[in-house]
């Protein structure tokens, strides 16, 4: 006995259906229980129609018609179903089906099996369903989904010709059994065309098709266009994207690609206000040209005032290939610091090209060549630093959110040298290494870890400025110590900076409320001079975190563990990675 078609209809009851309309008058009870077939028979028969005892009465045969194909969807072909029509306790009517669902139809024998160039794909898989094996209750639902992701998955590779050449699903209900063969000829895979572009780009042809993800005649893959479109849409030059490619007027089984381009605005600029306990009030200033030439060049200025430290930045990017990963960058910049709250300062003018390219393996790579001219008073030190220092940084992220991440982690290490006579005052060596890591547990429950090595390398280190040379405590370092607070002293008691850099912490974290959080945390870290047994410093606290559209905000009282003094406030803002 062969069921062809007769149970598409039933099989939409599989999915969740609004019957809280059908509830007040409908009642379902199977003996035995069985929560599944309840809730499907209920999604499948949805709201009765009906306002009195008479047109429920109406309805009962064609409602339980309804409940039997429902039954049958999950394998129960031997259900025996009843109903009456009775009044609840406020005397409104009320439909009651008793179901006993009885032994349910078992698979027999299963066979599903791919034919045609396909089977030559790595990724082309035939289905694995727990509930589609021999043994197992039949349920047409699985049967239709396993249907459906032969042909999603055909749809994606581009075998735009398969079809089912034998769909069976025959069913014996007095024996119990079924047996089900599905086999399905793939037919030839498409390929992708030209990447033809329209719209209003004012770029190089050139320029555009090195954003393009694959090569003329490549297999089709729906996520390459995808990738197109993500490629296109990141890049920062447009504000519309659309991207065609349809089967249906492929030639030769190859499907042409038109893109459809709307160039965004060519500037922005924006302005931003900010507070931390480590600078006070900040201000930001940003000013972006996105593209300024046919190749795709773009500009910008960045800038940031505190009491403390201000400065600003400028660079020029060139575009590589591929454009998106990789770049060429001139920058430039001044900054003024006022060092650890003390009469000492720093001013340095930096300019250098960088060279930024991402690695197969997702590392984002950076070798640059920085001179820094550097000018600061120090302590009993004052002086003029110039130094012309290659420099290699690798950086990763891998998470699941960029703004308010659930889990992940970054690895960020950086290294730069100079060499006495090449352009520079000193020998030197200077390296930083970043480890952080975040883990959500139970939903509620977070882990955060941090860790922060630096160190530099010279014969000279009096001659070292400032900005190489390490401080802790504060909002991102040690909590529960003032900012720039660590750090060696000379003679007279001024805080001049360390050779080394150690600073870790472990946090936890408990979500009480959306967007709302709980913490606990231990901050050790000290700056130093000396490698042998450093000192470090310990602080410990707690605080609260509110999820804001711009990332988490961080309030935190903190006390310093190894010296004298009362609960520090600590306020931040952004990604926790």
């Amino acid at each position: 006995m062969s069921f062809q078609g007769k149970f598409g209809s039933a099989l939409i009851s599989l999915v969740v259906a609004a019957n809280a309309l059908a509830q007040g008058q409908l009642d379902v009870r199977i003996e035995p229980a069985n929560s599944a077939l309840k809730a499907n028979v209920e999604g499948y028969v949805g709201r009765l129609d009906a306002s009195d005892e008479a047109a429920l009465q109406r309805l009962r045969r064609s409602t339980m018609q309804q409940a039997q194909q429902a039954a049958e969807a999950l394998g129960y072909y031997q259900a025996r179903i009843s109903s009456d029509v009775t009044a609840d306790r406020d005397g409104k009517p009320r439909l009651t089906l008793h179901i006993e669902p009885g032994e349910p139809v078992r698979l027999r024998n299963v066979s599903v099996r791919i034919e045609g160039p396909a089977t030559q794909l790595k990724g082309f898989r035939v289905p694995s369903s727990a509930q589609l094996k021999p043994g197992t209750q039949l349920n047409h639902g699985s049967y239709e989904d396993t249907k459906r992701l032969i042909q999603n998955q055909a749809s994606r590779y581009g075998f735009f010709r398969g079809q089912f050449t034998r769909q069976r699903l025959e069913i014996d209900p007095p024996a119990g059994v079924a047996d089900i063969e599905l086999v399905y000829d793939s037919g030839p895979r498409y390929r992708l065309g030209e990447v033809v572009f329209s719209g209003d780009a004012p770029f190089d042809e050139e320029l555009l098709q090195r954003m393009v993800p694959f090569q003329p005649g490549t297999p089709y893959d729906s996520e390459l266009i995808a990738d197109l479109y993500q490629s296109l849409q990141s890049s920062g030059y447009f504000d519309g994207v659309r991207v065609d490619a349809v089967p249906a007027q492929a030639s030769a089984e190859t499907i042409p690609v038109n893109v459809l381009l709307t160039t965004r605005k060519p500037r922005t600029f924006g302005v931003g206000l900010g507070f931390s306990t480590d600078v006070g009030p900040r201000g930001r200033f940003n000013w972006t040209r996105h593209w300024a030439n046919p190749q795709g060049h773009s500009y910008g200025l960045e800038s940031e005032l505190s009491a403390p430290r201000q400065n600003v930045g400028l660079w020029y990017d060139i575009p590589l290939d591929p454009p998106l990963t990789d770049k060429l960058r001139f920058a430039g910049g001044y900054q003024y610091e006022e060092i650890a709250d003390t009469d000492s300062l720093s001013r340095l003018l930096k300019v250098g090209p960088e060279w930024h390219h991402r690695l197969d393996n997702g590392w984002q790579q950076v070798l640059s060549l920085t001179w820094r001219r550097e000018e600061y008073d120090l302590g009993d030190d004052s002086g003029l630093s110039n130094l012309l220092m290659p420099g290699v940084s690798y950086s990763y992220l891998q998470t699941d959110n960029r703004l308010d991440p659930r889990n992940g982690y970054r690895i960020q290490f950086d290294v730069a040298a100079a060499k006495e006579g090449l352009a520079s005052d000193a020998d030197l060596v200077h390296g930083n290494v970043m480890l952080k890591g975040l883990t959500t547990l139970w939903e509620r429950h977070r882990l955060l870890g941090r860790l922060q090595l630096g160190g530099t390398e010279t014969t000279d280190y009096a001659s070292i400025p400032p900005s190489l040379r390490y401080y802790a405590g504060g909002d991102q370092s040690v909590r529960g110590y003032d900012y720039q607070s660590l750090s060696p002293q000379n003679r007279k008691g001024d805080r001049v900076g360390g050779r080394y850099l150690v600073a870790g912490s472990v946090e936890y974290q408990y979500a009480f409320a959306e967007k709302w959080r709980v913490a606990t945390f231990i901050d050790q870290g000290n700056a130093f001079d000396s490698l042998k047994i450093p000192t470090l410093k310990t602080g410990v606290g707690m605080g609260i975190r509110w999820v804001s559209p711009v990332g988490p905000l961080r309030l935190d009282l903190a006390h310093a563990l190894d010296d004298d003094g009362g609960i520090r406030l600590h306020f931040s803002m952004g990604p926790e990675l």
